[in-house]
């Protein structure tokens, strides 16, 4: 395969077995009371997400790599390994409010929402690996208000769990 097909295919397999990690995690927190933010967002979110890879399959299972972006998509990967093996058993697609510090290890040292800059780099580089640049873009900036809708969803829940944590420590 020196098509897109088997980048596509190694995305694809990538995501599905993050949505069963993804699917756990958030069992297992909120079966130790967890409780999920924001849910009303999550299915544009998966919609999105689905749409974006579908139609990536549609326009670039044929197309020949551009060898410069497929190198910087795949560059991006072990950042995305490194996000998730961070956070552990806290790594979900959903926002999930524990009652435990935020994590701070790993790439959480350098940025608040580091898996954020990741996707944000993954739904511009991907479509640009398959040639696709109309895609690219236009994925890019439908994904900017999903983005920063959730990224103050996550926020809001951080201040609050930092609010609990003050609050128990002063009591």
């Amino acid at each position: 395969m020196a098509t897109g097909a088997w980048l596509l295919a190694f995305v694809t397999v990538q995501r599905l077995v993050e949505l069963a990690l993804a699917r756990r995690n958030t069992r297992r927190l909120l079966a130790r009371g967890a409780r999920e933010v924001g849910a009303g967002h999550y299915p544009v979110m998966v919609g999105f997400h689905a749409t974006w890879l579908a139609s990536l399959w549609w326009l670039g299972w044929q197309a020949p790599l551009e060898p410069a972006w497929t190198i910087a998509f795949l560059a991006l990967q072990p950042f995305r390994l490194w996000v998730v093996a961070s956070l552990g058993e806290r790594w979900t697609t959903r926002v999930v409010a524990v009652d435990a510090p935020p994590i701070r290890t790993g790439p959480y040292r350098i940025l608040d929402h580091p898996n954020y800059a990741i996707v944000v780099g993954e739904i511009a580089l991907l479509p640009l690996a398959l040639g696709a640049p109309g895609a690219a873009l236009a994925f890019s900036l439908a994904h900017l208000p999903l983005l920063r809708h959730r990224l103050a969803v996550e926020t809001a829940a951080l201040a609050e769990m930092a609010t609990r944590a003050d609050d128990r420590g002063s009591r």
